[in-house]
């Protein structure tokens, strides 16, 4: 048994899903999220939780059904709470401001880089290197974030780019003079 897809999901006041077919939606005070699940996995939706059922044991429904169960708890957060993904521009110069459509980076190209948010994503500068990346979708803001991450990943010589609030960049020493 899948210890993740056994695990009942509580549903939080002021969430409510509905299932259609293989169409589950989940709507809470941030927003409404939309996913599809695979037909043979069964999603028992009561008032207070939601438990995940596979048919059996075979590898495709053992592997479906942790996944499942994350998805669906995923959905459930995302519109109760929301995810966030905190970047910080590390290097000197390096800095980034709130522009009409989103936000303008400088990371050292000979232009500012342009970024701007899909729907449902929402990009706040806490301040000029502290860029925060928010929304109900857990998966688009990893997304987003990771995007936003590879315009100039962190360098290990002096650790300069763009890095996760919770990464740690392995450094390198510099070569040996003579």
């Amino acid at each position: 048994m899948s210890r993740v897809g056994k695990k009942p999901i509580t549903v939080p006041a002021g969430v409510t899903l509905t299932l259609n077919g293989t169409e589950l939606t989940v709507k809470g005070p941030k927003g409404t999220l939309v996913r599809n699940f695979h037909p043979d996995i069964k999603i028992n939706i009561t008032e207070s939780e939601v438990i995940v059922e596979r048919p059996s044991d075979n590898k495709l429904h053992r592997s479906l059904h942790g996944t499942t169960r994350a998805l669906v708890s995923n959905m459930v957060v995302g519109v109760s709470e929301g995810f966030t993904r905190t970047l910080e521009l590390v290097g000197v110069g390096y800095r980034g401001a709130k522009s009409a459509n989103g936000v303008t980076l400088s990371l050292g190209f000979s232009h500012p880089v342009e970024v701007t948010p899909e729907q449902g994503i929402e990009l706040e500068l806490t301040n000029q290197t502290t860029l925060v990346v928010k929304g109900i979708d857990k998966e688009r803001v990893g997304q987003v974030a990771a995007e936003i991450r590879s315009l100039r990943k962190p360098e290990p010589y002096k650790g300069k780019g763009i890095r996760y609030s919770d990464e740690v960049v392995r450094r390198k020493e510099g070569k040996k003079g003579k």
